[in-house]
């Protein structure tokens, strides 16, 4: 179904058409009491055609039908005020609580979206620097996915190049069994530093080193098998942290480098083949319009280095080729840092010239900024080291279950750990998620676990509250909330809620639309608040009579349905109590 801000904005535009056909009403919610929604494209209209914008926007009314759905008022200034009429309201909120979609419809085009998140390094531990990259991604993938488009997820990690030659050696050196361990129970780290040990300290290491990368890039069976006793363990523990963190990725989502290995070759001979090719101080490079060096000069883009190898540039052209040639992507999605963003600009206007982004498709650079710590710098250990993933996640969960134990002590040892696990997990997603992708922002615990303020607590806390309505009342949860109780919308704080609730389409759309999840956290925090304006102004168990109560209930278990889809978009649990 549409939403509201649909609904009367497909009406509007009938009206603004008969003055200029495609002039954007301009519909927004309304700030002014006793109004709902408020069209201000008269004001711009009125001035470029020099007419008076209120006697302008009459005339937009005169062909707009609102009959039995809102009253309309222009002021005087020219907006055009809109009361929104109540049993309209109340049927288009029956209509979305009966919706096992919540009123959210599937969109009419769905596309192919490839997804490039998380992204760690074989033999390396999964970071502070993945979070971002690993949560955003996994929001963005369950949004679209809902939204009705498909999605590929593609983690790329990196599992290629000259380092495999030093980690083959030091697997060799310790033995298969014992390295196997070490990378199993997430020693990652550890066996990395040994292997970069050894190797800066032994030119022997070094020159076994330089043989076994020719013999991985040869294909050598043996080298091969090693290779993948690496990667297969590394994946193994990087899936244990992405279970424990609630992100959707598994190992067949893996297409790392290697994949696109035997491509390279290919890349430089069609961008040699379509003339984009140029020679520079031994390497070729394309050099992309629009980029330039401080100086002005034109900035290459390094497909094949002077000694005839490929860089992280060819691999990540021979990834874009391959998502919109072999999985016809129609958006691609890399959910990356920020300081990586004139790098995939340049990739993708390469893409461009070469013929491989089709028309009507994109290519995304999704921009994730730093996470700070408390001094504004990068988030570090106290000992200046970078935190691993799976510790953040545990140190979240262990102090959920410290507040969980202080406030919520009637609940039994297995409600609790369940319950401190969607918290500290809901908290660390959310922390990051609320916040604009695109900005750094400075992590702080006693921030994201609060219990007031735009947290995941207390959004977890608004749906287990309501919850707790009907079980105080020894009321039937499933009798409400799927639209078959009427809702009176007597007060403001009802219609203020229900308003909120048919907004929720919107806030979904408003997400996809910028590839950014805070949009949906924003949403969220706002119709929490709505319902707390309601709850204390509007009486539910005690309501006056079982007509109001009813209705009220209805409207709490809409909020709660909502709020906790919501969360779940967000890869969020809602606990049933807290």
């Amino acid at each position: 179904m549409a939403g509201l801000h649909a609904a009367l904005a497909t009406r509007l535009q009938v009206g603004f058409d008969t003055v200029a056909p495609g002039w954007d009403p301009v519909l927004r919610p309304s700030s002014q009491a006793g109004t709902d929604f408020q069209a201000n494209g008269a004001l711009s209209l009125a001035k470029q055609m020099g007419q008076p914008p209120a006697e302008l926007a009459a005339h937009v009314l005169a062909s707009v039908d609102l009959q039995g759905v809102a009253v309309a008022e222009v002021h005087r200034k020219g907006f055009i005020n809109l009361t929104l009429e109540r049993g309209f309201l109340a049927a288009s909120l029956a209509a979305a609580a009966s919706d096992p979609r919540l009123g959210v419809d599937s969109v009419e085009v769905p596309w192919t979206v490839v997804v490039d998140y998380s992204a760690p390094n074989v033999a390396k531990e999964l970071h502070a620097g993945h979070v971002r990259t690993t949560i955003v991604g996994d929001a963005l993938c369950r949004l679209a996915a809902f939204a009705g488009h498909h999605v590929v997820r593609e983690n790329h990690i990196g599992d290629w190049g000259t380092p495999f030659g030093m980690l083959i050696e030091h697997l060799v050196d310790i033995g298969e069994e014992l390295g196997a361990r070490e990378l199993s129970v997430g020693d990652l780290d550890g066996f990395y530093r040994q292997a970069r040990a050894v190797f800066d300290a032994s030119d022997e290491l070094k020159e076994r080193a330089r043989r076994r990368v020719v013999l991985l890039q040869s294909g050598d069976p043996e080298t091969l098998r090693l290779w993948r006793i690496l990667v297969d363990e590394s994946m193994r523990y990087f899936s244990e942290v992405y279970h424990r963190l609630g992100v959707l990725l598994t190992p067949e989502d893996v297409v790392g480098e290697s994949f696109y290995n035997d491509l390279l070759p290919g890349v430089v001979a069609e961008l040699e083949a379509a003339g984009l090719l140029v020679d520079s101080e031994g390497a070729r490079c394309v050099f992309p319009p629009g980029f330039a060096g401080r100086g002005g000069e034109p900035l290459p883009l390094i497909v094949q280095k002077s000694d005839g190898g490929f860089g992280y540039a060819t691999t990540d052209l021979a990834a874009l080729k391959d998502r919109f040639g072999r999985l016809r992507a129609d958006r691609a999605l890399y959910v990356v840092g920020a300081p990586q963003r004139q790098h995939f600009a340049m990739c993708f206007a390469v893409g461009r010239q070469a013929g491989w982004i089709p028309d009507g498709a994109d290519a995304v650079h999704v921009s994730i900024g730093n996470m700070l710590g408390p001094d504004g710098k990068i988030f570090r250990s106290r000992a200046g080291e970078a935190v691993k993933l799976i510790e953040l996640v545990e140190e979240a969960v262990s102090r959920a279950a410290g507040k969980v134990q202080e406030k919520s002590p009637g609940l039994s040892a297995d409600e609790q750990a369940g319950v401190a696990q969607a918290v500290g997990v809901g908290a660390l997603k959310y922390g990051d998620l609320s916040t604009d992708r695109a900005r750094e922002y400075v992590f702080d615990w006693d921030r994201l676990l609060a219990m007031e303020g735009n947290t995941a607590p207390y959004l977890q806390y608004a749906v287990a509250r309501i919850r707790s309505i009907f079980r105080r009342g020894g009321i039937d949860r499933s009798a409400y909330g799927s639209g078959r109780v009427p809702v009176t919308l007597d007060g403001p704080a009802e219609r203020a809620l229900a308003r909120r609730l048919l907004g929720y389409e919107a806030a979904i759309q408003g997400a996809l639309e910028t590839w950014s999840p805070h949009k949906l956290c924003t949403y969220l925090f706002d119709l929490a608040g709505d319902f707390t304006c309601f709850f204390e102004n509007c009486p539910v168990l005690r309501a006056a009579t079982e007509e109001t109560r009813d209705s009220r209930l209805e409207l709490c278990a809409h909020t709660a349905a909502v709020l906790a889809h919501g969360l779940a978009l967000l890869g969020i649990e809602a606990p049933e109590r807290m």
